[in-house]
């Protein structure tokens, strides 16, 4: 094993792919909500993710498979998972809707990923003391 044999062990470890895409996609978001108003409940905020679908993409996008993981009334703040064939149609129906209740609103996406884990920590939020 002289010198080129090392060089094909080597090159032979040097690139790993994944087999097969991910099943879903994995979003964090937040809704943005002018002060004053009521915030929406865990069901009530999916069903906006729900008629932000609807409003884009009808009742096609309405039906994708859509779960919402967390939710934090407070902050507004939620994960979301989708299937990943529909990643980008919940996407482009979160950024362009803009009303709640007659009120305007924005999603904002912050983070997404394939990987739940990968949005589990942000370091943008650590706080230091």
């Amino acid at each position: 094993a002289g010198p080129a044999g090392r060089a094909m062990a080597a090159a032979a470890f040097e690139r790993r792919v994944l087999r097969r895409a991910a099943e879903h996609h994995y979003l964090r978001v937040r809704l943005e909500l002018p002060d004053g108003g009521a915030r929406p409940n865990a069901a009530q905020f999916k069903q906006l993710v729900v008629t932000a679908l609807r409003e884009l993409h009808g009742e096609v996008g309405a039906a994708l498979p859509v779960d919402v993981l967390t939710y934090e009334e407070k902050t507004l703040s939620a994960i979301l998972r989708v299937i990943s064939s529909g990643f980008v149609k919940l996407w482009s129906a979160l950024t362009l809707l803009g009303f709640y209740q007659n009120r305007r609103c924005a999603f904002r996406v912050l983070q997404t990923s394939p990987f739940l884990l990968a949005l589990s920590g942000n370091s943008r939020e650590l706080v230091l003391d």
